[in-house]
């Protein structure tokens, strides 16, 4: 799909049409990420470094359970 790069106040953008945006499953005020790869840019909904802190959220809960639950009480 070809995009065009348009003036957008001070600014450039990109408008994305409804066909992407469905295909993107996103709507105005969703937020997208670039995501470099050796082809190119890709965009996605999903970020990756938030995936990466979750990751790591999720182990110390694993790990340290018994500490959680006391601080939690």
């Amino acid at each position: 799909m070809k995009l065009k790069v348009t003036a957008i106040g001070n600014s450039a953008g990109v408008i994305l049409p409804k066909e992407l945006l469905a295909r993107l499953r996103v709507e105005k005020g969703d937020e997208l990420y670039a995501v470099e790869t050796p082809d190119g840019l890709r965009l996605t909904t999903y970020d990756p470094e938030f995936a990466a802190q979750m990751e790591v959220a999720e182990q110390i809960m694993r790990e340290d359970r018994d500490v959680l639950r006391k601080l939690a009480q």
